[in-house]
Formats: structure tokens, C-alpha cells, sequence
């Protein structure tokens, strides 16, 4: 069994003001009309690095290998798409609490087999990328919160998720 990866306590909304340092991913510059189309081009980039030879080994053993990310990843935009739907559905909604790092651990992330997970990353993708596209103009506002008061609206979670994202290609050099 891989070693436990320390959970990421992090607040990571502050990515929706001011450029990562880290990846240079921006969140004031996106179009949220553009967020099905760039989560559709970053798909390919997923799905080469779960290709690679060393898709199975951690970098550090407190750093996730690249396919425990693309697990991740995949796992991403379940959430982000379940989380949209009910913005999309309800008025002010909460979302159920989602711990990253219990569910890397209880559905054995890296033991999974790299090419299923890139066949139902790009499915997923392909699924949330279909549901923001089909966002009406006036529902870009849309609130809701998470469980520990976070607040985004339609256009936010999509920001935020596409940093995730990205911000995790960086991480795997993809």
C-alpha cells in the first residue's frame, strides 16, 4: 500500500482573486462561456500522462503519482458536475461535504488501472463540459455554498474547478 498522503487543509478560493503562484493559472480571465471548451481541451493532456511508464510512481512519497492526480481529476469533475446540476436545480444549495483525501484512500487510487481511468476522465469531462455549455445567460449567478460557508455561484465553481485542473497538470508536468 502507498504511503498516506498528509490531507490538504488548504482554502483554495482565493484562486478566484488573485493569480496561483504556483501554475499561473488566472481565474479573472476566464470566460465562463469557455469553461466546456477548455475542459474538453485539457482532457488530451490527462489522458497522454496517464500514458506515461512511470504513471504509477510518486515523485516524493508524500506526493501523489500521476495517476493517483488523473483519479483525482476524474473524480473532480463527478463532483464539480453533481455540484453545477444542483446549482443549476436549486436555489442556494449546500453541497455534501467531499473529502479528496479519504476517497484517494478508500477507492485505492493507486491501484487503479491508468487506462480506465483516462477512458471515464474523458467521460467525465465530457459530461460537465456538456452541462456548462448549456448554462443560460442568466444563471451564471446562481449561488451556493458548501458545507464550511464557502459561497460560489455557477460561474465560480467553474473557475475553481478549472484551476483544480490545471493546477494539478502542473503538478504532473502534463
Amino acid at each position: 500500500m502507498a504511503a498516506e498522503i498528509e490531507p490538504d487543509t488548504k482554502d483554495w478560493t482565493w484562486v478566484l482573486q488573485q493569480p496561483c503562484p504556483e501554475c499561473g493559472f488566472d481565474a479573472t480571465t476566464v470566460d465562463p462561456r469557455s469553461i466546456g471548451a477548455t475542459v474538453r481541451a485539457l482532457v488530451p493532456r490527462w489522458q497522454a500522462a496517464l500514458t506515461r511508464d512511470d504513471v504509477r510512481e510518486r515523485p516524493q512519497p508524500d506526493v501523489w503519482s500521476t495517476l493517483e492526480y488523473g483519479a483525482h481529476v476524474r473524480d473532480v469533475f463527478r463532483v464539480m458536475d453533481q455540484r453545477l446540476a444542483l446549482l443549476l436545480e436549486q436555489d442556494d444549495p449546500e453541497f455534501a461535504n467531499w473529502d479528496q483525501d479519504a476517497t484517494a484512500v478508500a477507492e485505492r487510487y493507486d491501484l487503479q488501472d491508468p487506462a480506465v481511468v483516462s477512458h471515464e476522465l474523458g467521460g467525465a469531462a465530457a459530461v460537465l463540459a456538456d452541462r456548462y455549455d448549456s448554462v443560460p445567460d442568466d444563471a451564471w449567478q446562481r449561488p451556493g455554498r458548501r458545507s464550511n460557508g464557502s459561497v460560489f455561484t455557477v460561474d465560480t465553481l467553474g473557475r475553481y474547478m478549472l484551476h483544480d485542473v490545471l493546477h494539478h497538470l502542473h503538478d504532473v508536468r502534463g
